[in-house]
């Protein structure tokens, strides 16, 4: 029966204008009527009100629930001059015959997608905005018009000619290494400024001179501060993975570099997800832009494979180090470093040769990693966002959020790291029962349509997904640079007793110093694991406030340091005591 036909079964509505009354004659509310439910009158003659009208009454958000975040809003296209028509292959475009022989010994013969909508614009040095999914090849579509147009020119010191700006250092070595071969061909000096690092050294590179200079944006500013930078003859200036750099936690900074680089010169932003926080960039440093969307922000990853496996809290670590133990390499993704090194070491325990990966380490530390990881030495790295954006590992071919990512970018930077240059791969999420309601609003964002499944640690369809497998349960060492060192302390202790230098040197042998026994850590880790810091100097000034060594007392102001005067009860050293005696 239709809902404006349905016999009225309460009493009777008030006539309009007029409120029930109680029995005492004040106003009836809603609550006095029996109505549990705060919102609109109810309409209709049910107690309960018209299903019609319940839908479409507004819901009250539940108290302490999460807020639920709006989807990024795409970036605004700027409409200008037409773009050139994209260029089939490397030889249609104004390439010189070794940087294409050059193009030809790596192995790019033809151009991505990307490549081939930017190039001929960029060539010709009109400003882009470029977009193109993790693994597409961006690095070569900014950096070979980048190297063509400064080729040929000569840096004096501290006064480079291009700049590329990177959110990560990872990112800034990984472009360094895409781009040096070119640039060798062409003549160009190429040099890498990031934290973590010794400023000094990149300090002393930049004052003997550069063509191109990749950097992050903090390091950068401190060598400007410091007088070693300037930027006044930047012609050519790159944001790669821009919609980061535009977000406001870089963007000041940003903001002050692309503020002192040379007027009129060519401004280039890449990313794989660009949103309305490029905007400001665009409209402030951009001239007549060209728009270049290879593909959506939404989706960027879509033809990955994409599982949402959910589990019980009390299953959880076991599923991990299963899928850690697998055969072959994997990326775990967790929120805080501090997780990052927890996790690594519950793997380590359970026989799984995994290593952490975060910004608390130093980039020496970060670098060993990496390269360890890429060599298989390492078969399960734990990292945080750091290792979201910008890191190409050959062959990796699965990826698990094991803490679900919070925005939907950072979940196809992630994903990103699997599935690039045309291979395929697979993501996979952990999901607790807290965690389902936010995760499956993030998918929706993200334009993803992923296999969910529940699993169990022994359960098949996880080994099926994964490759997921029983660890050995024996614990093992992350493999370290003083490997060698390790393996030669035993073959000392076989010839103790034949003198401080252990076995003699046979006849024409170098004699060598007998190594030290530091347990296999790195130079730059103490005992500990931690970062080793130099001790500061201990120099002794002008005033009453400095004591030299083995002074113990008070000092009168008017002797020099480490002259013994007798201000206290010990003075001095034991010759200048007997002299004063």
């Amino acid at each position: 029966m239709p809902e404006q036909s349905r016999p009225q079964s309460g009493p009777q509505s008030a006539p309009r204008g007029d409120k029930p009354r109680t029995r005492s004659g004040k106003p009836r509310t809603g609550a006095a009527r029996g109505e549990g439910r705060v919102g609109a009158p109810r309409t209709g003659g049910s107690p309960r009100g018209g299903e019609q009208a319940r839908a479409e009454r507004p819901r009250r958000p539940r108290r302490g629930a999460a807020p639920v975040a709006a989807p990024a809003e795409d970036f605004t296209p700027v409409q200008g001059t037409p773009s050139r028509p994209p260029a089939a292959s490397f030889a249609e475009l104004n390439l010189s015959a070794g940087l294409l022989k050059e193009l030809g010994a790596q192995g790019v013969t033809e151009p991505f997608p990307i490549q081939a909508a930017t190039l001929p614009d960029a060539l010709a040095g009109r400003d882009v905005l470029g977009r193109g999914r993790t693994g597409s090849g961006k690095t070569l579509a900014f950096g070979l018009p980048l190297l063509v147009r400064t080729a040929g020119k000569r840096a004096t010191a501290r006064h480079p000619l291009a700049l590329v700006l990177v959110p990560t250092r990872e990112l800034a070595q990984q472009v360094t290494e895409a781009l040096a071969p070119y640039a060798g061909v062409l003549g160009l000096r190429i040099t890498t400024v990031v934290g973590g690092m010794s400023i000094t050294r990149q300090s002393n590179q930049v004052r003997r001179g550069t063509e191109v200079l990749v950097a992050t944006p903090g390091r950068l500013d401190d060598l400007i501060q410091r007088g070693d930078v300037r930027l006044d003859d930047v012609a050519i200036t790159v944001l790669d993975e821009a919609d980061q750099m535009a977000d406001m936690g870089f963007l000041p900074q940003v903001v002050k570099l692309l503020e002192q680089v040379a007027e009129g010169g060519q401004r280039m932003l890449f990313s794989a997800t660009l949103d309305r926080n490029v905007d400001r960039l665009v409209n402030r440093f951009l001239s007549d832009p060209v728009t270049h969307s290879v593909d959506p922000s939404a989706g960027a990853v879509t033809t990955m494979d994409h599982h949402l496996l959910q589990l019980d809290p009390a299953d959880k670590a076991e599923t991990t180090a299963r899928i850690a133990a697998r055969e072959g390499r994997v990326i775990m993704f967790v929120h805080t470093k501090h997780g990052a090194d927890r996790l690594a070491k519950q793997l380590r325990a359970h026989g799984v040769v995994a290593a952490a990966l975060h910004g608390g380490k130093s980039q020496p530390q970060r670098n060993r990693v990496l390269d360890q990881f890429r060599d298989g030495q390492v078969t399960a790295l734990i990292a945080t966002n750091v290792a979201a954006r910008g890191i190409h590992i050959d062959g990796l071919d699965l990826v698990v959020n094991v803490d679900p990512p919070i925005d939907h970018k950072d979940y196809l930077h992630r994903g990103g790291r699997t599935a690039r240059a045309g291979e395929s791969g697979t993501v996979v999420t952990l999901v607790l029962p807290e965690q389902r309601r936010e995760v499956n609003r993030l998918m929706s964002i993200a334009g993803i349509r992923p296999t969910i499944t529940k699993v169990r640690p022994e359960d098949g369809e996880l080994k099926r997904i994964t490759g997921a497998r029983t660890p050995s349960g024996v614990a093992v060492v992350l493999p370290g640079p003083a490997t060698a060192i390790v393996a030669a302390v035993p073959e000392q202790t076989e010839n103790r007793g034949r003198g401080r230098g252990g076995a003699k040197p046979a006849d024409g042998e170098a004699r060598r110093r007998p190594a030290k026994r530091s347990g296999g850590l790195p130079k730059d880790v103490d005992m500990s694991g931690n970062p080793r810091r130099p001790r500061p100097k201990q120099r002794p000034g002008r005033g009453s406030s400095q004591m030299a060594a083995g002074f113990i007392g008070k000092s009168s102001g008017r002797a020099k340091p480490g002259s013994g005067t007798k201000s206290g009860s010990n003075y001095g050293t034991g010759r200048q005591r007997r002299q004063a005696d």
